[in-house]
């Protein structure tokens, strides 16, 4: 007898750092992946446009304002193999490409509003044909190497300017082929993020303590919420902060929202469910015209 196996559904929500909005990335099966725009004022998501191909989702920005997603992508096959973006969320059709053509580097970070780092090379730094940009939007290349790496340089540069912090450098470990890992971290590696409300002691830790999972995630991360006044810790799924405050959390295809009382977080048992993603399908869906031009104007539904 055959069991179907449902694939698994991995989140992946990046927060805009001026404006009550993010994104998030629904991915599952591996090569299929959705965009979502959540409005976290509010908590309504908007569902926008499936992508057949991979997302490297940990070299991909917000712009300050959460207009404007820069990603990077692949598909390993021509016109251009590997490319990084500039979308309108909730949508994935490029209001302007630069082709790659390989995984390494590629994606970008937004300086400013209007002024984008790309992580390209020299010579991967010209926009695809019949691409164009505002000409005051300054593209200026990725620190001094720009162009190698993989989720880093971006992903640490992204995580340090939104309030993230290395409390523990963690040590690899290089495993035998054929080993649950590829590689251990022996001590871990632990970032930190405390909670941006004043005077609230409650603190975010990433914890990451392994490095390709077979038949699993590529990243093997524990998050907690740490009583930084009595040292209680709390495991939880993919976490951060809501500009609120409030706990948001993301835990096998669904988020949740966790609050405070009198100071205090409130029982996990109290989280808010606010959507579940488990069950989505691929399906086409066409962009409106103006969300494929980088000023063009769109209602969302």
């Amino acid at each position: 007898m055959n069991i179907e196996r449902k694939p698994d559904v991995r989140l992946y929500a990046i927060l805009a750092r001026d404006a009550r909005v993010g994104i998030v990335f629904r991915r599952g099966p591996s090569k299929k992946v959705l965009l979502l725009l959540w409005h976290t004022d509010t908590d309504r998501f908007f569902e926008g446009q499936w992508f057949k191909g991979r997302i490297y989702e940990r070299r991909c920005d917000l712009s300050p304002s959460g207009k404007r997603l820069i990603y990077f992508a692949a598909k390993h096959k021509p016109p251009y193999g590997t490319w990084t973006a500039v979308s309108r969320p909730p949508y994935l059709t490029a209001a302007a490409l630069w082709p790659k053509g390989d995984a390494w580097g590629g994606g970008g970070l937004f300086a400013k509003e209007k002024e984008i780092h790309l992580n390209h090379r020299p010579a991967e730094m010209e926009l695809a044909e019949g691409f164009q940009i505002p000409k005051f939007v300054a593209i200026k290349p990725l620190g001094e190497i720009p162009g190698w790496g993989e989720d880093n340089p971006i992903l640490s540069h992204r995580l340090f300017r939104d309030g993230w912090k290395l409390i523990q450098e963690g040590k690899s470990k290089y495993n035998k082929l054929g080993a649950p890992l590829w590689v251990t971290l022996d001590p871990p590696e632990i970032l930190a993020r405390p909670n941006p409300q004043r005077g609230n002691p409650y603190e975010l830790r990433q914890i990451t303590k392994g490095i390709h999972q077979n038949n699993g995630p590529w990243y093997v991360i524990e998050y907690k919420i740490v009583d930084t006044k009595f040292g209680e810790k709390i495991s939880l799924g993919r976490a951060d902060w809501c500009h609120s405050g409030d706990l948001l959390y993301a835990k096998e295809g669904k988020i949740w929202r966790l609050g405070f009382e009198r100071g205090e977080l409130q029982p996990l048992e109290r989280s808010k469910l606010l959507i579940d993603l488990s069950d989505r399908v691929f399906t086409e869906k066409e962009a409106p015209e103006g969300a494929k031009k980088w000023g063009g104007e769109f209602e969302l539904s």
